[in-house]
C-alpha cells in the first residue's frame, strides 16, 4: 500500500511545544534503530510517506496523538509503551557465566544472569543444589512470584502444605507469599533455572538440614 502523509503541524521558530517535538523525534529515531529499520521501511511498515518520518525525526512537525499511533502501530508499539521504553546508553544485554553473580551461601550457588539491581522487576537464576542442600531449615515467604524448570537432579519442593518430588523437565510456580522449602533429597547435583519477581532483598539460602 502506497504511503501518504499524516496530518502534522510545523513547529516554525519559536514553538511552545518544540522541546516534545524534539523528545518524540528523536524517540522515534531511537525506537526504528531497535528495529534496525531505514525510515523508508518504517513508513512502507506504516502506510505513510518516507518524509512524514524524516520530518518527524528531525523535530521539524508535531505529530498528533493520532498520527503518531499511526506510525506505532506499524511496529507495532503502544504510545504507553513508545514513552516509557527506556532508550538511554546502551545496556549490557549478553551474560557470560564468569559475569554472573553468585547470591547464594554456603552449598547453593545461584548465578543471577544480568546486574544486581534493585531496579529490576525480574531475576533470573541458574542454581545448583548439592545432594541434601536445601533453602533453609525454615519455610520462606517474600514478595513477588517464583517459578523453576529442573534441569537434572531432583528438587523437592514444599508450598504450603503442598510438597511434591520433580524431576528434569518438571516445574512450578507460585506466589512467594506463600511458604515454601526447596530441597535436594537426591544423591547428586540439582540443577534448576529459575526465576522470581522479587526485587532487592535476597532470602539466606543454601543451609543443609
Amino acid at each position: 500500500m502506497a504511503g501518504r502523509d499524516l496530518p502534522v503541524q510545523p513547529t516554525g521558530q519559536g514553538a511552545d511545544d518544540s522541546d516534545d517535538v524534539d523528545t518524540v523525534g528523536a524517540r522515534l529515531k531511537a525506537v526504528r534503530k531497535l528495529y534496525g529499520w531505514s525510515q523508508r521501511q518504517l513508513a512502507s511498515r506504516a502506510g505513510v510517506t518516507h518524509a512524514t518520518i524524516s520530518l518527524i525525526e528531525q523535530g521539524r512537525v508535531s505529530p498528533s496523538v493520532g498520527s503518531l499511533k499511526k506510525v506505532l502501530d506499524g511496529i507495532p508499539m503502544s504510545l504507553a509503551g513508545f514513552f516509557t521504553l527506556p532508550l538511554e546508553g546502551n545496556p549490557q544485554v549478553f551474560f557470560r557465566a564468569k559475569e554472573m553473580p553468585n547470591l547464594g551461601t554456603d552449598a547453593v550457588r545461584q548465578l543471577l544472569v544480568g546486574p544486581l539491581s534493585d531496579e529490576r522487576s525480574l531475576s533470573l537464576l541458574h542454581e545448583t543444589y548439592p545432594p541434601g542442600a536445601d533453602s533453609g531449615p525454615q519455610l520462606l515467604t517474600c514478595e513477588g512470584d517464583k517459578g523453576g524448570i529442573v534441569i537434572s537432579g531432583l528438587l523437592e519442593v514444599t508450598v504450603g502444605g503442598e510438597v511434591a518430588l520433580l524431576g528434569p523437565g518438571d516445574g512450578y510456580f507460585f506466589s512467594s507469599c506463600r511458604p515454601h522449602r526447596l530441597r535436594n533429597p537426591g544423591e547428586v547435583d540439582c540443577v534448576q533455572v529459575s526465576a522470581r519477581s522479587e526485587p532487592g532483598d535476597w532470602p539466606a539460602i543454601g543451609k543443609r538440614s
